[in-house]
C-alpha cells in the first residue's frame, strides 16, 4: 500500500447542465490519489475530525486516512467483510459486515456490539450500506453479490433498525438488488439505489420509519451514495454523477478508476473522498457534506438489539 499523496492528471469534467460558477468542484480542483494498492475499496465514512475510514473488502480490513497527518493506518483486521460504514454522533462506527451477515457498532474504545444479525429468524444475505436517521434508527441494504446458492432471505431487501434497537422492519421488498442509500438531514426523504435495476428511487420517510411514496429519482443505479448541504445527491456509476434534489443531473466527476462509494471529509467537510477499486481519491469542492444528524439525548449510545 502507499500512503503518499499524488496528484493525478485526470481532468474533472462538469456536465453541460452546469457551468464554472455553479460547479460542485472548487476552482482549479484536481483529483488526488491519497492511497492505493488495495484490492477493492468501499464504505468511506468521516469521523468528527473529518478523518476518513474505509474498507478493503477482499483484504477484510477497515483502514483510516488521517487528513491532518496525511497518513494511512489499519483500524481493524478481520472485519467480517466490512463494506458500508457510518459514524453516529457519539463516535460509534456502524459497520455492515458483508461476510459476517450482520450490522455491528464499534465504540470509540474498540468494543464491538451486534445490532442486528437476523430477520424472521434467518441470517441476512450480505449487509452492504447504511444510513442513520435523525432519530437514531438505521436503514441498511441487504443484497448479495457473487454466489446466490445459499441466499438466507427470500430476496434482496432494505431494512430499518428502530432507534431503541429493539426491532428490525423490512421497509423495501420490491427491488432487484438494493445497494447504496442516503437520507436528507431532516430525515424526511430516503434515496435508495436499485443497482440490479439500474435505477435510483426517492421515498418519503414515515413517522415509524416505514417508507412510502416511491418515486423514480434517477434513471441509473449506484453503488455508494452521499449528499451535500445543497441537497445534491451523488451516485457512483462509471463516474460520480451529481443530481439536484429535483432529480436533474447537474454534473459528472471523472475518476481515474471506477468509483464505488464516496463521502465528504476534512475539517470543513468540503473535500469529497472517493473509494475507487484499488485506491482512495479526493477532490476539493465548493459545497459541504451533511454531517450525521444529531440524535435526541435519550436515544444516544449503543444498545444491543433484543433477539
Amino acid at each position: 500500500m502507499m500512503a503518499r499523496t499524488v496528484a493525478i492528471v485526470f481532468v474533472v469534467v462538469a456536465a453541460a447542465a452546469g457551468n464554472a460558477q455553479d460547479s460542485i468542484l472548487a476552482p482549479g480542483a484536481e483529483m488526488r490519489k491519497m492511497a492505493g494498492d488495495f484490492r477493492f475499496t468501499e464504505g468511506p465514512a468521516a469521523d468528527a475530525k473529518g478523518d476518513i475510514y474505509f474498507t478493503d473488502i477482499p483484504n477484510n480490513r477497515i483502514l483510516k486516512w488521517s487528513v491532518e497527518a496525511g497518513q494511512l493506518s489499519t483500524y481493524r483486521e478481520d472485519s467480517g467483510g466490512a463494506n458500508g460504514l457510518y459514524f453516529d454522533r457519539d463516535g460509534n462506527l456502524l459497520v455492515c459486515e458483508g461476510s459476517g451477515g450482520r450490522l455491528v457498532a464499534i465504540s470509540p474504545d474498540g468494543k464491538l456490539t451486534v445490532l442486528a444479525d437476523k430477520y424472521d429468524g434467518k441470517p441476512y444475505n450480505s449487509p452492504n450500506d447504511l444510513w442513520i436517521d435523525p432519530k437514531g434508527g438505521v436503514y441498511f441494504t441487504d443484497p448479495r453479490y457473487g454466489s446466490r446458492d445459499d441466499l438466507p432471505q427470500d430476496g434482496e431487501h432494505v431494512y430499518y433498525l428502530t432507534p431503541d434497537r429493539a426491532k428490525v422492519i423490512r421497509v423495501i421488498d420490491d427491488m432487484v438488488r438494493p445497494n447504496g442509500l442516503i437520507g436528507t438531514r431532516d430525515g424526511r426523504l430516503l434515496y435508495v439505489a436499485d443497482h440490479g435495476a439500474s435505477k435510483t428511487f426517492a421515498y418519503t420517510v414515515n413517522e415509524d420509519g416505514t417508507l412510502s411514496g416511491k418515486k423514480l429519482f434517477a434513471p441509473e443505479g449506484s453503488d455508494g451514495m452521499t449528499i451535500d448541504n445543497r441537497g445534491n445527491v451523488y451516485l457512483t456509476t462509471r463516474v460520480v454523477a451529481v443530481y439536484s434534489s429535483e432529480g436533474e443531473k447537474i454534473e459528472e466527476i471523472q475518476v481515474p478508476e471506477g468509483p464505488a462509494n464516496l463521502t465528504f471529509g476534512g475539517a470543513d467537510r468540503r473535500t469529497l473522498f472517493i473509494t475507487a477499486r484499488t485506491s482512495l481519491y479526493s477532490v476539493a469542492t465548493q459545497v459541504r457534506g451533511v454531517r450525521t444528524p444529531v440524535m435526541p439525548p435519550r436515544q444516544r449510545g449503543i444498545r444491543q438489539r433484543q433477539r
